[in-house]
């Protein structure tokens, strides 16, 4: 049970506003923003997702830039709440095409139409794009996904300049082609965020992958679709099949160490071919979640290193190495090192011929940043930075500084190597024909290189 919605920008603006109970006061809008933006208590740099602040519970999440947030007085469970939050921004999303500040101000009448539907007295009544279908009749104003800042989702699917064909976050479920045309195509994503941990000699500690298929129908008439994976994918680490053990591992097997799929699929087969049948619903969700904990090689290959050069002095290097397909790039690479608290100056040394490459010492909080705007497979960079202290240094340095983290994004690359053999659509006639797109992304989770 909530009391309010609303939905602030990073600027603090109130865009979407509805109090449902009016049993908290009024300017809880400005208390939280006020309290998220000056958080100061425990040392931490950001507020924490749930907190109270007279009695009254605020329970937030940011998407996109946006900060959708919830209150109540009542003793509700996170989980729920939270979970409620990014369902509401899914259903949105969903309707609007593009979730973002302008389509939010330019559709207000179409979000307040499905909040009143979702939500009623502050009581969840269903978050199923599909069945909201039957009472939204209000059209989506489409916005230029040309203007949308590369945010979220919508930047996933980026390759250097250009967008990859077909982007599924940038269309409405129920607005139609120009012309009043049916759009026929179907998407399915493969996403997947990696964890590693690098030794200072730049071998892998720890690795794990948390992985998603990600589909987004716009099909009519709800036609059964089956999805292939490799037939070498083995669940579990004993070899295990969906249902049973026994399975055999080839020294190519794709090894999950477990998965969970959603209700609408069908696992008839998929123990004797791995083939995924379901009736896709409106809407995009997970048809398949998975992780692994296998060996698995990682995308870049990260090391660092940090020496004395004098009494007051001291270099930093730091060697990454893309070993990824060149047919393959790297977008928005950001790597980051906290350096002594002591440092007072950084100078820098960039690759002569560098392009798209931004160094900077951050003296707030003494960090190291060096941001790549693409890498292409193969490719090796390193990055030079002499320290100077405000006193000499007390110690061993690496205990001071460090350890450097790295976050990026590769368009159409999955380090699992988990892939979607054929996507298979009944036909409703000859000529139905309709448009596939299978895309792949690799993301940082946390990705660390000690020193």
């Amino acid at each position: 049970m909530i009391s309010q919605f609303f939905v602030l920008s990073q600027r603090g603006d109130n865009i979407v506003f509805r109090d449902y109970r009016g049993d908290v006061q009024k300017g809880s809008t400005e208390i939280f923003f006020r309290k998220v933006k000056f958080w100061k208590e425990d040392g931490e740099e950001e507020a924490p997702p749930v907190f109270n602040v007279d009695g009254v519970n605020y329970f937030h999440v940011k998407i996109v830039g946006l900060l959708f947030v919830a209150t109540t007085r009542a003793n509700v469970s996170p989980s729920l709440i939270m979970e409620l939050l990014q369902r509401i921004s899914r259903v949105t999303k969903d309707y609007l095409g593009i979730l973002s500040e302008e389509s939010l101000r330019r559709n207000f009448v179409l979000v307040y139409e499905l909040l009143d539907e979702v939500i009623d007295f502050g009581y969840v009544q269903t978050t199923s794009t599909e069945v909201l279908k039957s009472y939204i009749f209000n059209e989506p104003i489409v916005v230029d996904a040309a203007r949308v800042p590369a945010l979220g989702p919508a930047s996933l699917f980026m390759q250097g300049n250009k967008r990859m064909p077909g982007t599924a976050v940038t269309k409405s479920v129920v607005a139609n082609e120009p012309g009043g045309r049916k759009r026929e195509e179907i998407f399915v994503d493969i996403i997947e965020k990696i964890s590693v941990t690098f030794s200072s000699s730049g071998y892998i500690l720890t690795s794990e992958i948390d992985g998603t298929i990600q589909m987004k129908s716009y099909l009519t008439g709800n036609p059964e679709i089956k999805l292939a994976l490799n037939e070498d994918v083995t669940i579990g680490r004993g070899g295990s099949s969906a249902y049973g053990y026994g399975s055999s591992v080839g020294s190519g097997a794709v090894i999950l160490d477990d998965c969970n799929f959603h209700e609408s699929v069908h696992l008839d087969n998929f123990d004797l071919d791995r083939t995924l049948s379901l009736v896709p619903s409106d809407g995009e969700f997970s048809v398949m979640n998975y992780r692994m904990t296998q060996e698995f090689k990682p995308p870049f290959r990260v090391t660092a290193l940090i020496e004395e050069a004098g009494a007051l002095k001291a270099e930093v290097i730091i060697k990454i190495r893309a070993e990824f397909p060149s047919s393959a790039t790297a977008n928005t690479i950001l790597v980051q090192m906290p350096l002594p608290s002591y440092t007072s100056r950084v100078s820098f040394d960039v690759e002569p011929g560098a392009v798209g490459q931004l160094a900077d010492f951050k003296e707030a909080n003494k960090r190291l940043e060096w941001s790549l705007k693409k890498i292409v497979g193969g490719a090796e960079h390193t990055l030079r930075a002499k320290l100077t202290f405000s006193q000499e240094t007390h110690g061993n340095l690496t205990k001071e500084a460090g350890p450097v983290s790295m976050n990026f994004t590769i368009p159409m690359y999955n380090a699992s190597r988990l892939q979607v053999k054929y996507l298979q659509i009944a036909k409703k006639s000859k000529t139905y024909n309709p448009y596939r797109w299978v895309r792949y992304v690799t993301q940082a989770n946390s990705y660390v290189a000690r020193m």
